[in-house]
C-alpha cells in the first residue's frame, strides 16, 4: 500500500522492485517505440509522422513546456507565497500539495528501516526514480482518431505519449491559422526594389523575398488545447498508472478471483458430489463467465479512478507550465459527445463496442457519465484553489500561520 503523490489517494501495487526494474529496462530507449509499434499494430501496421514533420515538432515543443512543469511539482513548497501573491487577472495557481512528488519508496526498504531502526542503526534508501522527462513521443497519422493514450514506466524513455493525427486536425479546424493573416501588400513591390539595389551596388545590398510558411502557425489558443490533452497523458506517466493497472489487472483482480472461485467450489463440493462432474463443469463455466465480468469491473474502477486523478494533476502541470487551467473544463465539456476514439487512457482503445464497460457501470450503481463526473472533478479542484487562496490570504493578514493544504484525493 502506498499513497499516490500529488492527491494522497491509496492504491496496492504488488510489484517487486526487480519486477518494476525489469519493465522498466524492457521498455527504455528505442524499446518503447517497438513495443508501441506492435500494440498498434494489432490490426494494420500503423502510418507514423516523421520527427522532421512540422506537426511532430509542435506536439514535441509543446510536450516539453509541459515538461519543465515536473521538477515545481516537488518543490510546490517552496512557493508557498508565490501562489498567493497571483492577481484575479493572471492565470490561477494551485496550492502546495500536502503529498508532493518524491520517488516511490520500496516496500523492501520500509521493512530494512524498521529493522535497522529496532537495532539502532541508519539504513540507505533506494527509492524508485520518477519517471520523468524526456518522455517518448509517436504521432499516428490516422485522420478519424482524435485520441491519445500514454503508455509506459521508468526513465530513459521508458514511458511516452501516443497521438493520433485525427485530434491535432480537430484543434486546428477550431481557428483559422495565422498564416491565414499574412498581408503580402508590403512585399508586392520587392523584386523591383531588389532588382534596383543589385544593379548599383551588386549582391552586398541584395534583399532576399519574403518566405512565408507552407504549413498552418498553430495559435496560442490551439496550442493550449494540445497542451490540456498532454497534461493528461503526462499525469499517468507521473503518477506511474500503468504499474497500477498492470499490478491491479494481472495480479489483484485475479488472485481474489481464484479465491473467490475455491470457496465457491468447497460449498458446492457436497453437491458436486451427488450429482456429478456435470454440475462441476457447469460452475466452472459459470466462474469463467463471471471472472471475466469482474475483470472488467476492477478495470473500470482503477480506470475511473485513474482518469480524474489524471485531470486533476494535468490542472497543476498547465498552471505551472504557464496555461490556464480553467480552460481544460470548457475543453472536455467541449469533448463529451465525440466519438470513442476521443476517450484518453493509458491503454489504446479497442474497436469492439465496450458492453462490459457499461455492465460494470450498472453494477456499480453509476448514473452520470463519466465525463460528466471528471468535469465535475476538475471543477471541484480548481474551486477548492480559490478557496484555499481566500482563506490562506485572510490567515496572512490575520497575522496566523498558514493551514497546511489539504489532499487533494480527500475531496473525492
Amino acid at each position: 500500500m502506498e499513497q499516490t503523490p500529488l492527491t494522497g489517494r491509496w492504491r496496492l501495487i504488488i510489484l517487486s522492485p526487480e519486477e518494476e526494474d525489469e519493465i522498466a529496462a524492457q521498455l527504455a530507449g528505442p524499446k518503447w517505440y517497438q513495443a508501441v509499434t506492435e500494440i498498434l499494430s494489432s490490426d494494420r501496421p500503423p502510418d507514423i509522422i516523421p520527427t522532421n514533420d512540422w506537426r511532430y515538432q509542435w506536439v514535441r515543443a509543446t510536450l516539453r513546456r509541459l515538461e519543465s512543469a515536473i521538477p515545481i511539482l516537488q518543490h510546490e513548497q517552496e512557493l508557498n507565497t508565490h501562489w498567493l501573491d497571483v492577481s484575479p487577472d493572471e492565470r490561477p495557481l494551485p496550492p502546495p500539495a500536502e503529498y508532493p512528488l518524491r520517488p516511490r519508496p520500496r516496500a523492501t526498504d520500509s521493512m530494512r528501516k524498521f529493522s535497522e531502526t529496532l537495532c539502532g542503526r541508519t539504513s540507505t534508501s533506494s527509492a524508485h526514480v520518477i519517471s520523468g522527462p524526456p518522455y517518448s513521443l509517436l504521432i499516428v497519422d490516422r485522420p478519424d482518431a482524435s485520441n491519445a493514450f500514454s503508455y509506459g514506466f521508468g526513465p530513459d524513455g521508458a514511458c511516452g505519449v501516443v497521438i493520433y493525427s485525427g485530434f491535432l486536425d480537430d484543434i486546428l479546424a477550431k481557428v483559422p491559422s495565422q498564416n491565414t493573416s499574412y498581408d503580402t501588400s508590403s512585399t508586392r513591390h520587392l523584386p523591383e526594389e531588389a532588382s534596383w539595389w543589385s544593379h548599383l551596388f551588386g549582391s552586398l545590398f541584395a534583399i532576399s523575398p519574403m518566405i512565408l510558411p507552407s504549413h498552418p502557425i498553430p495559435t496560442e489558443e490551439q496550442t493550449a488545447e494540445l497542451a490540456i490533452l498532454l497534461a493528461h497523458e503526462v499525469a499517468h506517466l507521473v503518477l506511474s498508472h500503468h504499474l497500477e493497472t498492470l499490478s491491479s489487472g494481472t495480479i489483484v483482480v485475479p488472485a481474489i478471483i481464484s479465491m473467490l472461485a475455491d470457496f465457491a467450489r468447497a460449498l458446492l463440493f457436497p453437491v458436486t458430489m451427488l450429482f456429478g462432474p456435470f454440475v462441476n463443469d457447469a460452475v466452472g463455466q459459470l466462474g469463467k463467465v463471471g471472472s471475466g465480468e469482474l475483470s472488467k469491473l476492477g478495470e473500470y474502477c482503477t480506470s475511473v479512478s485513474q482518469e480524474i486523478e489524471a485531470d486533476v494533476v494535468s490542472a497543476r502541470l498547465l498552471a505551472h507550465a504557464g496555461f490556464d487551467a480553467r480552460r481544460a473544463v470548457t475543453f472536455w465539456e467541449s469533448r463529451q459527445d465525440a466519438p470513442k476514439y476521443a476517450e484518453c487512457s493509458t491503454v489504446a482503445q479497442p474497436e469492439s463496442p465496450r458492453t462490459s464497460w457499461n455492465l460494470a457501470r450498472q453494477i456499480m450503481g453509476t448514473s452520470h457519465p463519466v465525463n460528466e463526473v471528471r468535469i465535475e472533478k476538475l471543477k471541484s479542484e480548481l474551486v477548492r484553489w480559490e478557496l484555499e487562496k481566500r482563506v490562506s490570504l485572510r490567515r496572512r493578514v490575520e497575522g496566523e500561520p498558514e493551514r497546511r493544504p489539504t489532499g487533494i484525493w480527500g475531496m473525492f
